[in-house]
C-alpha cells in the first residue's frame, strides 16, 4: 500500500476492518496494518501492569514470531524499567527508535531486536467499553514515524478497537459456559492457589480439581492456566 496516498491507504485499511467478523480475520487485518506502515510485527495485548511478568501471558493476538516471545520472557524483559519502550504507563501513542545502543537496556535485549529485525515501534494504549485496557504495539525496520502517520495510524486504531470488540462479544457468545465448580476452580487459581489448596478448601481431591482444570482450559481454548485465568476474566466469568 505504499504507493497510496495517506487518505487512500486509511480509507482501504479502515474499510478493510468494517469487514472483520472472526478472530481469524481480525489476526490477518493487524498484519495488514503494519504492513501498510512498513512495520513486521503486529500484537494486540492486554497492557502491562507493574504487576505483569510474562510477555507470552499477555498475548491476544500477535504474529511476532514465538522464538522472539519465548527470548524475551526468558530474559525477564516484561520487569525493564520502560517495560520494553511503550509498553506500558502511558495513555497516549509512543513511539520509540533503537538506532544507537544507549545503554539504556542490556546488551542481550539489543541483541534479540536486532535478531529479529526490530529497530522502530510504536504503542497505543486502547480500553474496550467494558473496561479492559488493551495495548496495540507495532514494531519492524523502517524510518522513524512521523507525526502525520503516527496521527493516521491512530485513527485507523480506532476502527481496530471497535473490530476486536466485535470480535470478543462473539468469541464470548460461541465459548459454553464454564460449570459452576469449573468457575470456583479457575476462581480460587486466580488467587494464587495451587490444586491441592484448591481441593481442600473444595473438599476435592487434587486430581478432580486438575479435570475441572482441564475442562475449563479446553473449553475456554487456552494453552495454560496463566491463560485460562487471562481470558475467565477478560469474558468476566470470574471476578
Amino acid at each position: 500500500m505504499s504507493y497510496l496516498t495517506t487518505s487512500e491507504r486509511q480509507a482501504v485499511l479502515t474499510a478493510e476492518i468494517a469487514t472483520v467478523k472472526t478472530s481469524t480475520a481480525f489476526a490477518l487485518v493487524l498484519v495488514r496494518i503494519a504492513e501498510a506502515f512498513g512495520f513486521k510485527y503486529a500484537t494486540l495485548m492486554d497492557a502491562p501492569t507493574s504487576e505483569s511478568f510474562l510477555l507470552k501471558s499477555l498475548i491476544i493476538e500477535s504474529n511476532l514470531p514465538t522464538a522472539y516471545v519465548s527470548r524475551f520472557d526468558r530474559a525477564r524483559f516484561m520487569q525493564l524499567p520502560l517495560c520494553a519502550m511503550g509498553l506500558a504507563g502511558s495513555h497516549a501513542s509512543r513511539h520509540w527508535t533503537l538506532s544507537e545502543r544507549t545503554g539504556l537496556f542490556p546488551e542481550e535485549f539489543y541483541d534479540l531486536m536486532h535478531a529479529f529485525g526490530i529497530n522502530v515501534g510504536v504503542s497505543f494504549p486502547a480500553y474496550t467499553a467494558d473496561g479492559q485496557r488493551l495495548l496495540f504495539w507495532f514494531a519492524g525496520t523502517r524510518a522513524p514515524l512521523g507525526q502525520a502517520e503516527v496521527n493516521e495510524l491512530t485513527m485507523v486504531m480506532l476502527h481496530a478497537l471497535d473490530a476486536y470488540a466485535f470480535v470478543k462479544s462473539a468469541r464470548t457468545n460461541e465459548h459454553p459456559p464454564l460449570s459452576a465448580r469449573e468457575r470456583e476452580v479457575v476462581r480460587w487459581t486466580s488467587q494464587g492457589k495451587t490444586s491441592i489448596e484448591i481441593g481442600q478448601i473444595l473438599s476435592l481431591s487434587d486430581h478432580t480439581v486438575n479435570a475441572y482444570m482441564t475442562s475449563a482450559i479446553k473449553k475456554l481454548d487456552c494453552v495454560n492456566r496463566t491463560q485460562l485465568v487471562a481470558k475467565a476474566i477478560r469474558y468476566k466469568l470470574i471476578s
